[in-house]
């Protein structure tokens, strides 16, 4: 299996101490994808990572550069982190990289959306993949406006269909979340939900599928690290199996 390319999950911390009058201030790089690419690789899937800082540069501009991944995975990384490139900063036309996500899926690509503040639509609505060639490939519909849930008491994921390549012999019971997009789910045969999350007497999509021409899409609409995935669920041993699975089905190796 190709390696699998990974864009997004980083952020910068910034912290300023006061003591009296003197006030000082710092800043560190965190990455929240630690585990998922631990998880990848000890099931020999390796992992390229371009954190969000560093899409506009560095992210493929072309179906062709595309072709050497198996997969791609955008997680916690806004639309604007793909549209704005080099020459869009100096107000020059160019490439459309969403769209060439869209024509690469299209053509056997294998794409994943893993849920976050700056995924799907977004917490504050701000990462905008709502009316987005992306979202047009996508097994769910973005909503117009802001779209992060948080359930500090727990979601429990439903199985819907576990005989899916992807969760076929897997618990049916697993560990709960905090917290998920809200998406609306495609129907079928363009799109098919296999686990939701009940809030507030309505089942939201968790994990949900599709075929794209001749490629394929999925969106777990909740993080692939801390915080929406619960201690219990990165500790559960059910978690390098799912995410694992996930990814090989996109990718065309399950």
């Amino acid at each position: 299996m190709k390696p699998i390319l990974l864009a997004g999950e980083t952020f910068f911390v910034t912290s300023t101490v006061a003591k009296g009058y003197d006030v000082g201030s710092s800043a560190s790089l965190a990455n929240g994808a630690t585990r998922f690419i631990a998880a990848l690789a000890s099931l020999g899937i390796n992992v390229s990572q371009i954190g969000g800082e560093r899409c506009e540069a560095e992210f493929p501009r072309t179906v062709e550069a595309l072709q050497a991944f198996s997969a791609v995975v955008l997680s916690d990384v806004g639309a604007l982190s793909l549209l704005l490139t080099p020459e869009t900063r100096q107000g020059l036309a160019g490439i459309n990289r969403l769209d060439v996500l869209r024509q690469w899926v299209h053509a056997g690509g294998g794409l994943m959306m893993a849920g976050g503040y700056t995924s799907f639509q977004g917490m504050d609505g701000m990462a905008r993949f709502h009316d987005t060639p992306l979202e047009d490939c996508l097994p769910v519909e973005c909503l117009p406006y802001p779209d992060g849930l948080e359930a500090p008491e727990g979601l429990n994921p439903e199985i819907v269909d576990n005989g899916h390549p992807i969760l076929s012999g897997l618990p049916s019971q697993w560990p709960s979340i905090l917290g998920m997009n809200k998406v609306i789910a495609r129907v079928e045969p363009d799109g098919q939900v296999l686990v939701t999350s009940r809030y507030r007497g309505h089942d939201h999509p968790l994990l949900a599928v599709r075929d794209y021409g001749q490629g394929r899409t999925l969106a777990w609409t909740t993080d692939i690290g801390p915080h929406w995935l619960s201690q219990a669920f990165l500790n559960w041993d059910g978690y390098d199996a799912i995410i694992t699975r996930m990814v090989r089905w996109v990718g065309r190796d399950l």
